[in-house]
């Protein structure tokens, strides 16, 4: 296939587009620069313009682009920005899909568990309603933006990742430093649920959801056993071999991360049935074996 990926210089894109290069399928890469490589197409998510005659003859699309949510404090800019980066990008990417000739097969739009919101204990699918809370109108919004696409009879799975473990971003980025340094805790009461997923099952759940024409619509990305805080951190010091005794209180929390520690103390509890009903097989179920993969380097 002729698959084109936004997002491709992201955490989960960099390791995307080499996978998708060695199941044989040939990458465009959309930048919002001047394009300085071959593979490379110009996009404007926020002008809406899109390099269409670079776009020819693609067989599908997975877009991944978005302002990260754990970035930076969530001031009333910066919440604007992340809103912004998933409705725009993903209206601009859905509106140039429907108007290729031929049109992709699939768009592959990604998304995210805070759909669902605070679940508490309570198991969660994508069956289940939307949670209340920032994160979950995103997501709302961000979903509803591909709707041209939909509309055009591209198919449209979207993937609702979870916490992906990976010591080159994201939350485990910020975690294995402390934990190496045996300074690690769980974090408030560590009842909250994590529902993760380790970097090589993510890739591998992205690649089916292109593939395969069985999946439309919402497809929860997380391993099959949701855990707590203090299961992971547990499982932290198990595989690195630290002690992890010094708990993070809610309050310094509030204080260093302002609103988005409600997201960080939140509980979600979120299960991947549609992966399991289709036989999805994960190579990191676990989160201990999810954990040694991100050290060896994922």
């Amino acid at each position: 296939m002729r698959v084109a990926v936004t997002g491709a210089s992201g955490l989960i894109g960099s390791a995307l587009v080499p996978a998708l290069r060695a199941r044989g399928h040939e990458v465009v890469r959309l930048v919002r620069r001047a394009p300085s490589a071959p593979d490379e197409v110009r996009w404007d998510p926020r002008s809406g313009d899109v390099d269409l005659a670079g776009l020819a003859g693609v067989d599908g699309i997975i877009h991944l682009a978005g302002a990260g949510v754990g970035d930076k404090r969530w001031t009333d800019a910066y919440k604007a920005e992340i809103l912004d980066s998933r409705v725009q990008g993903t209206t601009t990417i859905a509106k140039a899909a429907a108007a290729l000739d031929p049109k992709p097969s699939v768009l592959v739009c990604g998304s995210a568990i805070g759909y669902y919101g605070d679940t508490g204990d309570r198991a969660v699918t994508e069956e289940s309603p939307q949670g209340a809370g920032f994160l979950a109108d995103v997501v709302a919004q961000w979903e509803a933006s591909a709707q041209p696409a939909v509309d055009a009879g591209i198919r449209v799975p979207f993937a609702r990742t979870g916490l992906v473990v990976s010591s080159k971003g994201g939350a485990w980025k910020r975690l294995m430093p402390i934990f190496k340094a045996g300074l690690g805790g769980k974090i408030g009461s560590g009842s909250q649920y994590w529902s993760f997923i380790s970097m090589r099952d993510e890739i591998t759940a992205l690649i089916a959801l292109l593939e395969d024409d069985r999946y439309r619509g919402p497809v929860n990305l997380t391993a099959p056993t949701p855990v707590t805080n203090a299961e992971v951190t547990a499982a932290m010091g198990r595989v690195l071999g630290r002690p992890t005794l010094l708990p993070v209180p809610s309050f310094a929390l509030k204080v260093a991360l302002g609103e988005f520690s409600q997201d960080v103390l939140g509980s979600q509890r979120v299960l991947p049935t549609v992966l399991e009903g289709d036989g999805f097989a994960w190579s990191d179920p676990t989160i201990d074996s999810a954990i040694k993969q991100a050290v060896a380097g994922s």
